[in-house]
């Protein structure tokens, strides 16, 4: 082992001691959790970056928007303000963050917030004319000052938080053991022909408990690139030029998409929630020029898309939606049980 990685171990050894001893005094209630009325439900992961989480808050969002009253609060990860905001026809990506302004857009018929402050945000939600009768609460898994009625964790398929180590070595936020405050486990980006024999097997390697569920989903990909006024079939792309602009934590998923398509790119790979400069606009810019096709475009993911569409012409996103590969059902009941339970007891 060089020295570089004995450095790296180390701190990870001293991060591990600094998140167990915070998560203890949590767990032992020395350290207080601020409980809700609001039936919260909590997405989440032990890993920075790359788990589905934008996806599958969205898709929970779209299941409990049609019987109740939704809002979906999150930190606003790099926006460029401070405090508690509620998303309106005014905001766009740089004052509330990329993730949230996308799902406004999405869907703007719900609450979509951003806190630092968990606790005060669902707070400033209570108080609205109309309160919110859910909250979904992005990325909150480590925000123990909030305690939710359902915590939902999130892993990857191909890169298990079990199989995983601390940061700074590897990717985790805090150890496999704070998987323990889930009873929901998805394991997502799943490959769609996955068997029962290799769900179990998933399952065994998680360590999953009596008290949890585990559930597999995908992503799929839409069947044609859009902007603001128009859209493409996926499948006549392999007639175009086509620049592809990623600012996302695991852009290879998408690349294997469209190869699997026969799309050839220029792709242009840039930091997870990355801040497009006036240079970088000019470097895209630059590649979409070069290219000598007929027809060409810049395509990108929708979470980057909201951060440049108003800076270049000619570009689009591909959307995609996260799907249960078995027992969709099972977890649509489970989110509704738990909300309509919650609400009765209130």
């Amino acid at each position: 082992m060089n020295q570089w990685r004995k450095n790296l171990k180390a701190l990870s050894w001293l991060y591990k001691k600094v998140i167990t001893t915070r998560n203890a005094l949590y767990d032992r209630d020395i350290f207080k959790s601020h409980e809700f009325d609001t039936p919260l439900i909590v997405v989440g992961n032990l890993r920075v970056g790359g788990t589905g989480k934008t996806p599958m808050v969205a898709y929970l969002v779209h299941l409990l928007k049609q019987q109740y009253k939704v809002a979906v609060l999150s930190r606003g990860y790099k926006r460029q303000t401070k405090g508690f905001i509620l998303a309106d026809d005014t905001v766009d990506a740089v004052r509330i963050g990329d993730e949230p302004y996308q799902l406004y857009r999405q869907h703007p018929d719900i609450y979509v917030a951003v806190d630092a402050d968990r606790t005060n945000g669902i707070e400033q939600l209570q108080a609205l004319n109309q309160p919110p009768e859910v909250i979904v609460l992005d990325d909150a898994f480590q925000h123990r000052k909030v305690k939710a009625g359902l915590n939902i964790l999130l892993t990857p398929y191909d890169d298990l938080y079990t199989e995983d180590s601390l940061l700074p070595a590897g990717n985790l936020r805090e150890g496999i053991e704070g998987a323990v405050r889930a009873q929901v486990v998805v394991v997502t980006k799943s490959p769609e022909s996955l068997t029962e024999a290799q769900e179990f097997d998933i399952a065994k390697r998680l360590k999953i408990s009596l008290t949890q569920t585990v559930f597999f989903s995908t992503i799929v990909y839409a069947d044609s690139v859009k902007n603001e006024t128009d859209s493409i079939p996926v499948d006549k792309l392999k007639d175009y030029g086509v620049v592809l602009v990623t600012g996302i934590a695991q852009p290879q998923y998408l690349l294997d998409f469209l190869n699997s398509k026969e799309i050839k790119v220029k792709h242009l790979s840039y930091p997870d929630h990355h801040h497009f400069t006036v240079s970088d606009i000019e470097a895209i810019k630059a590649e979409y020029l070069a290219l000598k096709d007929t027809k060409k475009i810049i395509l990108t993911t929708e979470k980057d898309y909201v951060r440049i569409f108003a800076r270049l012409a000619k570009v689009y996103y591909l959307p995609i939606q996260a799907q249960f590969i078995n027992h969709q059902r099972d977890f649509n009941q489970l989110i509704s049980d738990y909300v309509e339970q919650s609400t009765r007891n209130r």
